[in-house]
């Protein structure tokens, strides 16, 4: 398509764990859809898939390009569907994890996005950055009102 990568997402968010409690809802399928997605199959090792079903139709998939426990993942991230101008695995997204306060500081950058998708992810890794952290610190984030199926990962304006 030719359209130029929009600034990275960066987002930080202070959780109250330890980085190895928070860094398991990273690489755990079974603890990852507590807070992202409704399925997920992941294979948490260096070029391993990334694949997360985040409405029951909308797949999100890539693969891993580091894993370090308990302190960074980084992983490609794109539509499986192929729709829209975000290719599985074309966009790349880098979480680490440090101590701090007797918590855990995540960071998260997403690069890669076209400019037009860049607000919508923005929103979207706000949102799940709340999510994972509710669930780490031991609350019940409640219903992911994004992983609803009439939700959907398009700009209806695209």
């Amino acid at each position: 398509m030719g359209e130029e990568p929009a600034k990275p997402i960066e987002l930080s968010i202070w959780i109250a764990a330890r980085p190895e409690t928070v860094f398991a809802f990273l690489i755990d399928p079974q603890k990852l859809v507590q807070w992202l997605g409704v399925a997920a199959d992941l294979e948490p090792r260096r070029g391993g898939s990334f694949r997360v079903d985040m409405n029951g139709r909308d797949v999100v998939r890539g693969h891993y390009l580091d894993v370090s426990p308990p302190s960074r993942v980084v992983f490609t991230w794109g539509w499986e569907s192929g729709e829209g101008r975000i290719a599985a695995g074309s966009t790349t997204v880098e979480i680490t994890l440090a101590p701090s306060d007797s918590g855990t500081l995540l960071r998260l950058q997403h690069s890669g996005l076209p400019a037009p998708d860049r607000e919508a992810h923005a929103r979207g890794w706000q949102h799940y950055a709340e999510r994972l952290k509710a669930r780490a610190e031991g609350r019940d984030p409640g219903p992911d009102a994004f992983a609803a199926p009439e939700h959907r990962h398009t700009n209806p304006d695209s």
